[in-house]
């Protein structure tokens, strides 16, 4: 199967409402052209160089998405070309993003990374942290940053309750910020959770934005 046959083929078991991401990441160019020609606007990259050689190698209609571990030096570098950040895993990062997109003279869209894992690895913000770490004092020093979900990964298990607990974690997180210090922002609006082999569940707790590559453009090209 294609690239094309894959989208379509997934895209057809997607619920309305669910925004997909097509992780493009360590395929080429050939492939996301493939999936571009095939309708697909949204790409997720989780390496800056690849992201920006990408986007100057695709049309000006994509929408770029960071998706991987932000480290603070690459910041400046995929600014001009992501519309939305989905890890964000600490506050120095969070202004670092803001001052940087003053100098751009725009507004950067992100997410919040949750750490519901069992994974010692994984980055982000604990529930309790982020919802320690989110007040009306962090938002109004924002000018220049939108703050439009959170994001976060299940644990990499079989057990399927342990990685429907994830899930359900992730949105009870976001269910307590919209309750809280982000009620009456509209913007905030993104749930993002859930990959090729686990979205079904993802979807079902409550996702409505999911990162899936393998799915699309089959195992990756190293």
């Amino acid at each position: 199967m294609g690239v094309r046959d894959n989208l379509m083929r997934l895209r057809a078991s997607v619920p309305e409402g669910v925004e997909l991401v097509a992780v493009s990441k360590f395929h080429p160019v050939e492939a996301l052209r493939e999936a571009y020609d095939a309708g697909q606007r949204v790409f997720g990259e989780s390496r800056a160089n690849e992201l920006c050689a990408k986007a100057q190698a695709m049309p000006e209609d994509v929408e770029w998405h960071f998706i991987g571990h932000l480290q603070t030096n690459k910041v400046r570098q995929i600014l001009p070309h992501v519309s939305l950040v989905h890890s964000v895993d600490s506050e120095r990062l969070l202004r670092l993003i803001d001052s940087e997109a003053a100098r751009l003279g725009r507004k950067v869209r992100v997410l919040l990374q949750l750490h519901v894992a069992m994974e010692e690895t994984k980055y982000g913000f604990t529930p309790d942290e982020l919802i320690g770490f989110v007040t009306p004092e962090l938002l109004a020093g924002l000018d220049h940053v939108e703050i439009a979900g959170i994001m976060g990964m299940a644990s990499n298990t079989d057990d399927e309750e342990r990685v429907r607990r994830d899930f359900r974690a992730i949105r009870d997180t976001y269910d307590r910020l919209k309750a809280g210090a982000l009620g009456g922002h509209d913007e905030f609006s993104i749930v993002s959770m859930g990959m090729s082999h686990d979205w079904p569940d993802a979807v079902e707790a409550g996702a409505n934005m999911i990162r899936v590559g393998t799915t699309i453009f089959g195992e990756r090209e190293y």
